[in-house]
């Protein structure tokens, strides 16, 4: 950035000396990787690598009890709930920050420290982004962090040590030589991929959602239980020395932001040195710009004079210091009208609600729609069309509706009322018990869902119609050569030969294939149809069970609920989906077409030869593919395994089998090759990869 500098880079038992020294090295290790990782920002080994290495360290102390230390990467797990928190008094107050809304405003405060320190020449200044989570102090003695707290009042925090163990980017002792004391004020944050991947699990449990990363960190970190804060996925970044002992002060702040770095602390990227303000301007303008990509929130840049004895001199005012200000940015958050609310359905069937609202300029841009996620998102809220409500786009190009002001509800509000059927198409909506989406049943008819069941439908392991990749199936849907997977079976060479990029060979390649999936095993086609959760291995056990399609499409949700690993949710999904008329028009269409599903006689699980019997691939198979022995396997009644234990019955072991052909030889599993695998499927009739 022009005109600044970048920041430069117990119980005492006589135990192996061998053990000992394997535990010190590879906590060195871990830590070592920790560092490059969260404050080099270089990692080091793949993730896989560092998780091996860890549960090797978790498998020595397991071990070796009397080697275990407070330091070590392994007790980041958490620890028994508490009662309460207790009190932390700050013997150097957490202090707030004044704010500038303006390019005046900064102007203004670099003319009052120039002119309070008489000088004339610009100021260096260090300028870093404001971040927007929750600050806390940090207190290490002799290099182990014994101590964290809340900032709370700026006098008095709560003391949440036991929950910042738990943070990979705080480290437990200190790198190289360390002071004898040294408190660390900084902020913890949660990144927005953390922030929504925690979502997504309180949705689908079915527990309340966090409303912005600020609110899910700060919740996050004043958990009793420290095991909950260790599944939270928060990230802490160093931004001062508040104490030093043992050592002196840094003479400037920028100094001591390297020295914390070298001592193993995170410290934002970002931090610039910038003399004087038009080069604060322009980091600001920079960072701004920046904003939306740097995959965490920040609401402003924080300028602070880089020399301490010039901080010391200029002092403080009430609260705030006179060395430092925040430059905020525009407001993220206004207060609008809800006018409407529509329905919109994904490519999987999914109906998310978008609020339409009174046009509001937010976060720099003129926002008048809002997602709203989904109908518990509502409930929660308490949303009505008409409300004034809370628009929030931090962090976010999607702005959403954060909160409602039910005070200021007008007497002419009305309820949202979720649709009894499709917006697109017609067909009835549903709504699984203990699901937060609405999802459209016609999954096979509907416009907005028809290039996903196309591509699904066409796949290798369902129909497999080689050559209807994923760019062909948008180009039919789009130019409506297809409404529909039974439109597939009326496509005519000319049709597909005069689409771009497709000549006549190629085209009549597809029509081979397509006409090739009509002869298809029924487990296949149910698999290919896509109802929602209904995967490979329910889908054999519904054509097991049922023997015909037309046995399965006359089912109710009790016979279902009688099909082997079919339970309430999949058999509610089941009934749903062959109840459609829509789904019914194009599944008769399909047979019309000459689309032919296999029948066999029913079956119960306990009669297939190879039922009860857990089997485990590894290796390269030469004759047959990983899929098609699995499907192999698990139509004998066999379950296939992804990982060899003590209840596994028979491993299949190809070329290059690894990690589990070696467990398989500790347990005394039977192991087998290919060519016994391919003689027990004959024996009994299946033939792997005929459809």
């Amino acid at each position: 950035m022009s005109g600044c500098e970048t920041l430069n880079d117990a119980r005492g038992w006589p135990v192996s000396e061998t053990v000992a020294d394997q535990v010190r090295r590879l906590r060195e290790q871990l830590s070592d990787w920790s560092y490059r990782y969260y404050v080099l920002d270089e990692p080091a080994v793949p993730d896989a690598e560092y998780d091996r290495a860890f549960r090797a360290l978790q498998q020595l102390e397991q071990q070796h009890p009397e080697l275990i230390s407070a330091d070590s990467p392994t007790q980041r797990v958490g620890d028994r709930p508490l009662d309460g928190f207790s009190e932390v008094v700050h013997e150097v107050p957490m202090l707030s920050l004044d704010n500038a809304f303006s390019d005046d405003e900064l102007i203004a405060f670099d003319r009052r420290v120039r002119e309070r320190l008489g000088q004339e020449e610009p100021i260096v200044y260090v300028a870093e982004p404001k971040l927007d989570g929750l600050a806390v102090s940090l207190l290490y003695q002799q290099g182990e962090l014994v101590r964290a707290a809340t900032r709370g009042d700026g006098a008095t925090g709560e003391d949440i040590t036991a929950n910042i163990r738990t943070l990979r980017s705080v480290p437990l002792r200190l790198r190289g030589k360390v002071p004898t004391l040294l408190e660390v004020r900084g902020e913890v944050i949660m990144p927005h991929d953390g922030f929504e991947a925690l979502n997504a699990r309180q949705r689908d449990a079915g527990q309340k959602l966090f409303a912005n990363p600020r609110n899910a960190a700060a919740g996050s970190l004043r958990q009793l239980d420290s095991r909950i804060t260790a599944q939270r996925p928060l990230e802490f970044y160093a931004y001062s020395i508040a104490r030093i002992a043992g050592e002196a002060l840094p003479a400037s702040h920028m100094d001591g932001l390297e020295h914390l770095r070298d001592l193993g602390l995170r410290v934002n990227a970002l931090v610039r040195r910038c003399e004087g303000v038009e080069a604060l301007l322009v980091f600001y303008r920079e960072v701004m710009e920046a904003r939306q990509a740097l995959g965490y929130d920040i609401d402003g840049v924080v300028y602070k004079v880089d020399d301490l004895a010039r901080q010391q001199q200029l002092g403080f005012v009430s609260r705030a210091p006179r060395w430092a200000i925040a430059h905020k940015f525009p407001a993220q958050e206004e207060l609008t009208t809800l006018r409407d609310v529509e329905w919109q359905v994904g490519r999987t069937g999914a109906l998310t609600p978008v609020a339409r609202l009174e046009p509001v300029f937010v976060g720099g841009v003129t926002v008048s729609n809002a997602t709203l996620h989904n109908a518990d998102e509502i409930e929660r809220l308490g949303l009505h069309i008409g409300d004034t409500v809370v628009v929030l786009r931090a962090g976010d190009v999607i702005p959403k509706v954060s909160a409602v002001l039910p005070e200021r509800r007008p007497a002419d509000a009305r309820p949202i009322i979720i649709p009894s059927a499709c917006p697109v198409c017609g067909s009835e909506v549903f709504r699984a018990e203990g699901e937060a989406v609405t999802r459209c049943t016609g999954g096979l008819i509907c416009a907005a869902q028809q290039k996903e069941a196309v591509r699904h439908f066409a796949s290798r392991r369902a129909m497999d119609i080689e050559g209807l990749g994923e760019r062909l199936v948008e180009v039919l849907v789009d130019e409506k050569l297809i409404g529909n997977v039974a439109d597939l079976y009326h496509l005519k060479t000319e049709q597909v030969a005069s689409l771009e990029r497709m000549g006549e060979k190629s085209a009549a390649n597809l029509i081979e294939a397509i006409e090739h999936s009509k002869q298809i095993a029924l487990p296949r086609f149910l698999f290919a149809l896509g109802i929602r959760e209904v995967g490979e291995a329910t889908a054999l056990a519904l054509a097991n069970h049922f023997g015909s399609l037309q046995a399965i499409m006359a089912a109710d949700e009790a016979a279902f609920l009688q099909v082997a690993d079919v339970g309430p949710v999949v058999a509610s999904h089941l009934t749903h989906f062959f109840a459609e008329p829509h789904n019914q028009q194009v599944i008769a269409g399909l047979l019309d077409a000459g689309v032919s599903p296999s029948e066999s006689e029913p079956q119960k699980p306990e009669t297939l030869p190879l039922h009860g019997q857990t089997w485990v691939l590894t290796g390269t198979l030469e004759q047959l593919t990983r899929d098609e022995a699995k499907a192999a396997l698990q139509q004998l009644g066999a379950k296939v395994a992804g990982s060899v234990s003590a209840k596994t019955s028979m491993v299949i072991a190809g070329e290059a089998a690894g990690s589990k052909l070696d467990k398989a030889q500790s347990l005394g599993i039977a192991i087998e090759d290919e060519a016994f695998l391919l003689k027990v499927l004959t024996e009994h009739g299946v033939h792997p990869g005929s459809g």
